[in-house]
């Protein structure tokens, strides 16, 4: 079975999630849905009652995420501005992920492109991508407080590339605001913040997309994301991340740690269709991130 990125990422994070009923302390789990995909929370010290109006906040939260960043809802913002060309009063959160992203752009010599959503349009259909490549770029991308729009018709964007990341960050930070300081959350990519409930260390076992372990890491209030071109598998047997010129990715598989999950899930993305010294001062630019697998 064709594996999506999403599914490829939580098996990639199952080393964590799977010790959660053998502690010897208490800890309260929850399993869901989130941005379209399987997502698993877990909140050591906690008992599942104690937990319960706690998931029930955050799912709401992840309802009012998803209505920002979602590809598959015709009312999430994302989807009015790829429809329209421009989307006024834009949510801050989209602000915050679009600043980001020309961050990670710039780091990374313009290989992260979210404007490359015609071109895997395209390549999901089947059809041929010269006349998408000219939809796309990221200079084309113009936003402020006031308004996203642009520049030149027949662009879109994709974000599924650093707003997983995001969105894990944004549900561990309101555990944290709450006082959950021993917590997981895997959204895709995984943010482990203190330890488990037996006090052990939050460990990741990172899988290649034929689901074998090459590296496990130990985290500890840090992030952790897993990109993989064929993790997901397209027509014509390409992969699903895409470099902005069309040229084939460099690498399998690339893992990166970070104290932040959409720092890492960006990144991650990115180093698959660099090279190895443009990868290693791409993670430079940003404090704290460090390549955990580069094959």
């Amino acid at each position: 079975m064709t594996l999506t990125r999403r599914r490829f990422l939580s098996i990639s994070a199952a080393a964590l999630a799977a010790p959660s009923a053998a502690v010897a302390g208490q800890s309260a789990r929850w399993n869901g849905v989130a941005l379209g995909a399987p997502a698993t929370m877990i909140l050591a010290g906690v008992t599942s009652l104690e937990a319960r109006p706690v998931f029930a906040a955050l799912e709401a939260e992840l309802r009012r995420l998803e209505r920002i960043f979602s590809l598959y809802r015709d009312d999430s913002a994302l989807v009015r501005l790829n429809t329209d060309g421009r989307l006024d009063a834009p949510p801050p959160e989209l602000l915050e992920v679009l600043a980001l992203a020309g961050a990670i752009h710039d780091a990374t010599g313009g290989a992260f492109d979210p404007s490359v959503q015609p071109l895997w349009q395209a390549r999901a259909a089947g059809r041929e991508e010269t006349a998408a490549q000219s939809h796309v770029g990221w200079q084309s991308v113009r936003f402020d407080a006031g308004t996203v729009r642009f520049d030149r018709p027949g662009m879109a964007l994709t974000l599924n590339g650093i707003a997983q990341g995001y969105v894990s960050d944004r549900i561990a930070g309101l555990l944290a605001a709450r006082g959950f300081g021993d917590v997981l959350v895997d959204i895709g990519e995984v943010v482990a913040r203190g330890r488990r409930a037996d006090g052990a260390a939050w460990r990741a076992g990172i899988a290649d997309p034929d689901r074998r372990v090459v590296e496990r890491v130990t985290l500890r209030d840090r992030a952790l994301a897993t990109s993989a071109p064929m993790g997901t598998v397209m027509p014509g047997g390409r992969g699903h991340i895409i470099d902005p010129s069309g040229r084939a990715p460099r690498h399998a598989l690339v893992s990166v740690s970070a104290r932040r999950a959409s720092v890492a899930d960006g990144l991650s993305t990115a180093l698959c269709l660099l090279d190895a010294g443009a990868a290693r001062r791409a993670v430079a630019r940003f404090a704290g991130a460090r390549i955990e697998v580069f094959t």
